[in-house]
């Protein structure tokens, strides 16, 4: 219970909390908010959201009606007033909720991927959706990679992933193992998870999916298949990955990482990924804005947390210098203590992504409350690999330089800035995805 307590403390020091919610409108009839898309939100976080906002709406018994579709429910509850007040939720795949809002059947969008530039496009009428506000990255999520509990594999590349998931590689002695014919497991077409594992594992190595893998709407199911079949092997969202066991996963030349929190939280773990909310800058409905706010507050990333996923809370955490690292970034490491945060660019461009612009108020937030402005915290940039190595380590000082602007401009004396070009990569820089991830700034405190 104390450790609950002061993990609270924690959120509240570095989220808003709103103590007094702005009321919101009850409809005269229908849904008070529709959300629609990713099943990796809508399975669990999303409802508990929504539930969080419904109660500090006010409203009592709120609770979850089955539907005749599977992955869809209505949450209701019951105003002062005694006026049912409901919610619809359907969860079919990241994709569906785009579709959702350029047909006007949703609200709000749920995706565990980034926007792609043809829903964009489609969605030109309804406002930029790439905007600060519309695009909202409402919690961080890792891919694990499962096996069955007794499989003894320890540790696979994501060059290994292509290879398996597109049946190249299709038996455990290949991969110096025992079992005979591996049995692939897969989230569908219309899932983010998918989207997600063919953007970082299986397109950059021009592979496609096995036709033989067994597809699954559920995240829940496919789990749970997975541990029951000592050939299978399948990727999932973390908070799924249940009875399972997860492996660690390098990318190029990065180290080995388990999926756990404090790298994913800094989005070092190579298969780590965003959850978004997309609010449309057309949106009139008062309760999809207002979803969103409850979502970055601190009472809605507590319940990102119990949920199983990163919340974007900031902590310090300890790092143990070792090689590889270098002589000086181990000097860092002796003395100082590193953000859960790492900041990261716009694709090809020196300025800030939207979850960096908000990061941006969380890392001021919290040296302001540990009485860190004054020359108590160092910026560490890295970058992608150049022809040229000084120009790397150019480059990775310039971008730690556009952080320290940003936080200059809120009474922060930096101590230091330092930049170490293209080591320490946490993906491959032959793929575009791997060097935005490799171009990163550190935070390290005092």
């Amino acid at each position: 219970m104390m450790l609950r307590v002061l993990y609270l403390l924690v959120l509240c020091s570095t989220f808003p909390l709103s103590v007094v919610a702005t009321p919101l409108p009850f409809p005269e009839q229908g849904p008070a908010l529709r959300l629609q898309g990713s099943n990796t939100i809508g399975a669990a976080l999303g409802p508990a959201l929504i539930k969080g906002l419904m109660v500090q709406q006010g409203l009592k018994a709120v609770h979850s009606e089955p539907t005749n579709h599977p992955n869809e429910q209505r949450l209701v509850g019951t105003s002062p007033q005694g006026k049912r007040v409901l919610v619809e939720i359907a969860a079919h795949g990241s994709s569906t909720g785009f579709a959702a809002l350029k047909n006007a059947e949703a609200d709000l969008a749920a995706a565990s991927r980034p926007i792609k530039d043809r829903e964009l496009v489609e969605l030109e009428p309804l406002g930029d959706l790439k905007s600060p506000g519309a695009e909202q990255v409402i919690a961080i999520d890792g891919l694990a990679i499962i096996l069955h509990p007794r499989n003894p594999l320890q540790t696979l590349t994501t060059e290994q992933l292509a290879k398996i998931f597109s049946g190249e590689t299709s038996t455990w002695e290949a991969l110096g193992g025992t079992g005979g014919k591996i049995r692939l497991y897969a989230r569908d077409d219309q899932s983010g998870t998918y989207d997600t594992f063919k953007e970082l594992v299986l397109n950059p190595r021009d592979k496609t999916l096995d036709s033989a893998a067994k597809r699954f709407e559920s995240s829940e199911q496919l789990s749970d298949a997975v541990s029951h079949d000592r050939q299978g092997i399948g990727f999932i969202g973390l908070p799924y990955v249940r009875q399972a066991k997860a492996v660690a996963i390098s990318d190029g030349d990065s180290q080995a990482m388990l999926p756990a929190n404090s790298l994913i939280a800094t989005e070092d773990y190579p298969l780590s990924r965003r959850l978004f909310f997309y609010l449309p800058p057309a949106n009139t409905n008062p309760w999809a804005k207002a979803l969103v706010d409850f979502a970055q507050s601190a009472q809605g990333q507590a319940i990102v947390a119990a949920n199983g996923f990163i919340a974007q809370q900031v902590q310090a955490i300890s790092v143990q210098p070792r090689p590889p690292m270098p002589d000086a970034y181990q000097a860092i490491a002796r003395e100082a203590q590193r953000l859960s945060v790492n900041f990261r660019f716009e694709e090809g461009s020196a300025s800030l992504d939207n979850k960096a612009r908000q990061d941006l108020a969380r890392v001021v937030a919290y040296i302001s409350s540990h009485d860190k402005r004054d020359k108590r915290v160092t910026l560490v940039g890295f970058g992608d690999a150049k022809d040229d190595p000084q120009r790397a380590d150019l480059l990775s000082k310039l971008r730690a330089m556009a952080v320290r602007r940003e936080l200059v401009k809120s009474g922060v004396v930096l101590r230091d800035i330092r930049g170490f070009g293209a080591e320490m990569p946490v993906a491959a820089n032959t793929v575009d995805e791997g060097r935005i991830k490799n171009r990163r700034v550190e935070v390290w405190v005092y």
